[in-house]
């Protein structure tokens, strides 16, 4: 499924999308965000949202789905795959929500679902970089960074259905970022952010 699907979507994928996707990289989403920062864009919205894998809703999921692939078969083998459930310490838990951790088809789904935040962001003009789950957002100041968070928080929440860390959730200017296990930091020699 996985080898048909992800060339059908990867067409549709936001090139500031980096995570489980061919010909992509960690490495690329570092070197992005470096650029979004020496452009200006110093304010950072860090969205941290919890226990992504495990609290995907199946029917918003699937009605993304659906808007692309219009074949019931597939569309009811992709619901399988999601309720098929999962094995915990060799008891078998029903899983009418999330997708299966560690399962090949689960990141190309993710991505299918986050692509929803991702056009929103785009259709605002907004400079973001998303690696599976992380996502950051860069703007030029404080009170475009507060307006920015109060507005996304509330389209992931309502529209896509995923519950945002609000503890986790801040915004920055890089003190204590953290991105994919990389700090930031100014360069006062160069002028710019290295990480």
């Amino acid at each position: 499924m996985h080898q048909v699907l992800s060339p059908i979507f990867e067409k549709q994928f936001s090139e500031f999308s980096y995570g489980f996707r061919p010909k992509r990289s960690c490495e690329m989403a570092i070197i992005k965000s470096l650029e979004f920062l020496n452009d200006g864009h110093d304010w950072v919205v860090d969205i941290d949202l919890e226990r992504f894998f495990d609290t995907v809703n199946h029917d918003k999921l699937m009605r993304i789905i659906s808007n692309t692939i219009d074949d019931g078969d597939v569309i009811s083998l992709i619901r399988k795959y999601l309720v098929s459930g999962v094995m915990v310490n060799g008891k078998y838990e029903e899983t009418p929500v999330g997708t299966p951790q560690g399962g090949n088809l689960s990141p190309l789904l993710s991505n299918i679902m986050l692509n929803e935040l991702d056009k929103e962001l785009e259709s605002r003009g907004l400079q973001f970089v998303r690696y599976a789950d992380d996502a950051l957002i860069f703007v030029k100041s404080e009170k475009a960074a507060n307006r920015v968070m109060e507005s996304i928080v509330r389209i992931i929440e309502k529209k896509l259905g995923l519950i945002v860390n609000v503890e986790k959730s801040k915004i920055s200017r890089l003190r204590d970022l953290k991105f994919l296990g990389f700090g930031y930091y100014y360069d006062f020699m160069t002028e710019k952010y290295q990480v």
